[in-house]
């Protein structure tokens, strides 16, 4: 009872950082700041997810899982790795967070604020 009570919680803590980091990650201002979540959030998320699946395979199934300690392994070394050389890209750059683009400005990103433009049709069409 209490190893399940455990699982489910780490799978519920997993899933909200996972939320808090996505939701970070597009609603933040600059790219630096929306570089954080992702690397920091969401990495606890994944690695709440993980120990639930690591704590349900040893007291469900009875075995210690390999895959689950591999994936948690290289998570924890690629994600600061990826989010230092972003950072040092910007910084050799010497790029300001004031001229970068927002997510409203470029037209890549989809937001779901955008403005409807109704164009009236021509009488020959």
């Amino acid at each position: 009872m209490i190893a399940e009570i455990l699982i489910a919680a780490f799978i519920a803590l997993g899933g909200i950082f996972g939320f808090v980091g996505s939701f970070g990650l597009l609603k933040l201002n600059d790219p630096m700041s929306r570089m954080h979540a992702p690397t920091k959030a969401t990495t606890l998320g994944v690695g709440g997810v993980l120990l639930g699946s690591m704590l349900h395979a040893i007291v469900v199934e009875g075995r210690i899982s390999a895959h689950e300690l591999l994936i948690t392994l290289f998570l924890l070394i690629t994600a600061p790795v990826t989010a230092n050389f972003l950072a040092k890209v910007f910084i050799n750059q010497q790029t300001q967070p004031k001229d970068l683009p927002v997510p409203g400005d470029c037209k890549l990103w989809a937001t779901h604020n955008k403005p409807e433009h109704h164009t009236a049709s021509s009488p020959d069409a």
